[in-house]
This record gives structure tokens, C-alpha cells and sequence, in this order.
């Protein structure tokens, strides 16, 4: 087989050429026509997006407007709300005046039929009606004099005359008015003086007494009294009494002194007032000064007597039934 020569292989024809299609070009009206129809869309769209954008618009101009509108409305209907709720206010206010006036129209008409009525009644008209404000004007007079002046004679002159008044009215209803004003004229008679002027008196005596009567022992350093060791070491060495100090010098004694006038105005004023314990108090202080400017001696303890019992007076009026005649006529005319 090696022998054998290689043989060689037959021809093989070469394939045929496949024939590629040819393209048929597209003529150039139909691209024309393509380009015309979509330009038309193009500007179709366009104007139909302008037309929306423009409807748009022109829709919200007129809501804005319509809006600017509504809020211009309920501005108005504001405002004519809040004029509305001023007048409604002037009218209550108005209405309240209206009503306070007509309250005291009514009020005024009621006290002009109560004085009519007054004037139409036959126990308060005329003659008796003249007396009666006699009556308590003098029974005011006389109470107010009493209580703030103390003139107790000038009381009793007023309920006297009071009662000589009181003696003219007929009326029997007013019989028990003058059964009260004997009763508060025998108290006034019966009190004898008046305590305030009475405690007035005494204080103004003591007080000239103490002036007119030096002190015991008020020239015992005197050198022409005194004796010899006093007059020699009295400059040097004073004896007083360890419990208290006496005021023998000028200086010392005028302020003692100064000091026992104060507490005595002190005192006539708290008994002008009607001020127990002020007076009380104004006297204590005074006693005081007494033993500063006084030594110790049976003078000194009796004018201290004579302030306690100063101290102890009363100074308001011992009169329980003062102004209950003025109270009864003045219940008694008040009745209807």
C-alpha cells in the first residue's frame, strides 16, 4: 500500500453567487407629503396647547376674580356685622340709661305720693307737723350739746323747751312720747354736773395749785437757808435718796416741770375726747414727774392722793336713757 501512488481528489466546483435583492428607493413626493402632514400636526398641537394654556389661564382670572370678589363680600359683611354689634351695644347701653331713669322716675314718684300722702294726712299737717319738727330739732340740739359741748344747763334749757312744745300737740298717740321726755328730763336733772366739765374743773385746780405752791424742799440749796455744811459741800457732794433722784437744779427743774405741764394738756385734752384710758395714762405720767420734783413728804403723797382720785373720775355720762325720746318721735312720725 505504501506503494501505491496518492491519488488525487477530484475537482470541486466553486458555488454559484447568491444574487443580493436590490432596494427600491422611496420617491421623494412621498417624504414631502410625510414632512407637510407633520408640520401640520406640529402647529395643530401648538395652537390646540395655546388654546388650553390660554382657556387656562382666562379660567383662573376669572376664579381669582371671583375669589377677590367673595373676599371683598365677606369684608362687607364684616364690617356691617361689627356697625351692626356697636349699634346693638348703644342700644343696651341706651336701654340701661333709659331704665335707671325710669327706675328713679319711678323712685321719685313714689317719695312725691309718699309726701302727698304725708300732707294729706290729717295728724301731720298744719300746726302739729311744726311742732313735732319743734320737738326734734330742740331734742337735737339739746343731746348735741351735751354730748360734744358739755353744756349740761344748755341741755336741759333745750329739753325743757322741748317739752313746752311737746305740750301743744293733741294727738293722744304722743302721750307716751311725753311719759319718755319727763323720764329724760328728771335723769338730766338728777345728774347734777357733768363729768367731763367736773374732771375739766379739778384738773385746772390742781394744776393752779401746783403753780401757786413750790415744792417742799425747792430752796434747800439755797445759801442763805441751807445750813453750813450744805452751803460749804453742797457744790461738791448732793444727798439723795437711792431709790430716786430728785430734780433740785434749774436746768433739771424746768424740764420736770415742762414735762408735768405736757402730761397735764395731754390729760385735758384725753378728757375733752372722752378718752378714760388716755386720761388715765396722761395722769400716770405725771405722777411721774411729781415724785421728780418733789421729794419725799407727806405734801408729795397728797397731791399723788389727788391725782389717783383725778384719775379715777368718770368722764362719760352716767345716762342710759339720753335720745330715747328723740328715738321714739322719730319712730312714731316714720310710722305709717
Amino acid at each position: 500500500m505504501a506503494g501505491i501512488p496518492p491519488c488525487d481528489p477530484a475537482p470541486v466546483s466553486a458555488p454559484s453567487p447568491v444574487p443580493t435583492p436590490t432596494l427600491r428607493r422611496t420617491p421623494a413626493w412621498v417624504w414631502l407629503v410625510l414632512l407637510v402632514l407633520a408640520a401640520l400636526l406640529g402647529w395643530r398641537g401648538w395652537t390646540g396647547w395655546r388654546a388650553r394654556s390660554a382657556q387656562e389661564h382666562a379660567v383662573a382670572a376669572s376664579t381669582e376674580e371671583r375669589m377677590a370678589a367673595l373676599t371683598g363680600r365677606i369684608d362687607a359683611l364684616r364690617r356691617d356685622q361689627r356697625a351692626q354689634l356697636q349699634r346693638l351695644q348703644q342700644a343696651d347701653a341706651t336701654n340701661r340709661v333709659l331704665r335707671d331713669e325710669l327706675l328713679g322716675v319711678g323712685q321719685r314718684a313714689a317719695l312725691l305720693e309718699d309726701s302727698i300722702a304725708r300732707f294729706a294726712d290729717p295728724d301731720r299737717h298744719g300746726a302739729q307737723a311744726l311742732r313735732l319738727d319743734e320737738t326734734e330739732l330742740l331734742l337735737v340740739l339739746g343731746e348735741q350739746r351735751l354730748l360734744i359741748a358739755g353744756d349740761l344747763d344748755g341741755a336741759r334749757r333745750a329739753y325743757a323747751l322741748a317739752s313746752g312744745v311737746l305740750e301743744g300737740v293733741d294727738d293722744p298717740a304722743y302721750l307716751s312720747l311725753r311719759q319718755v321726755l319727763v323720764q329724760e328730763r328728771a335723769a338730766l336733772d338728777a345728774l347734777g354736773t357733768e363729768p367731763r366739765a367736773a374732771a375739766l374743773a379739778r384738773l385746772d385746780a390742781f394744776d393752779r395749785q401746783l403753780r401757786a405752791q413750790p415744792p417742799p424742799g425747792a430752796s434747800a440749796g439755797s445759801p442763805t437757808t441751807a445750813p453750813w455744811w450744805q452751803r460749804a459741800f453742797g457744790r461738791l457732794v448732793q444727798v439723795q435718796p437711792s431709790e430716786r433722784a430728785v430734780a433740785l437744779h434749774g436746768g433739771d427743774r424746768r424740764q420736770a416741770e415742762l414735762g408735768l405741764q405736757i402730761e397735764l394738756s395731754l390729760a385735758r385734752a384725753a378728757a375733752e375726747r372722752r378718752d378714760a384710758d388716755g386720761f388715765r395714762q396722761a395722769l400716770g405720767r405725771a405722777d411721774a414727774w411729781l415724785t421728780r420734783l418733789w421729794p419725799e413728804s407727806p405734801a408729795l403723797r397728797q397731791e399723788r392722793q389727788r391725782l389717783q382720785a383725778l384719775a379715777a373720775l368718770p368722764l362719760s355720762l352716767p345716762l342710759p336713757t339720753l335720745g330715747s325720746t328723740l328715738q321714739q318721735l322719730r319712730q312714731l312720725r316714720a310710722a305709717p
